[in-house]
């Protein structure tokens, strides 16, 4: 199964910094600063306060100007090989 069809099969959720879960990814209204986006079984296993961290890290970082923000060790996404 290729890359694309495995991230697609994951059902990304797109993350607020209070740690709610807001919709599906990519439909964030700020394009420049956009929300985090995890994979739905992830977002579900971490609690609010876990979700929120790493969102305001992604949003920080976003406003400096950085587009790759590496999650926090509990969100971090593992693949299988």
């Amino acid at each position: 199964m290729s890359q694309l069809a495995q991230w697609r099969k994951q059902n990304w959720v797109r993350i607020g910094t209070d740690g709610s879960i807001k919709g599906p990814c990519g439909t964030s209204k700020d394009k420049k600063n956009p929300d985090r986006c995890l994979p739905k079984r992830k977002a579900l296993s971490l609690s609010k306060s876990e979700r929120a961290s790493t969102a305001r890290k992604k949003k920080s970082a976003g406003a400096k100007g950085k587009t790759v923000v590496a999650n926090t060790p509990k969100a971090k996404v593992k693949t299988k090989a």
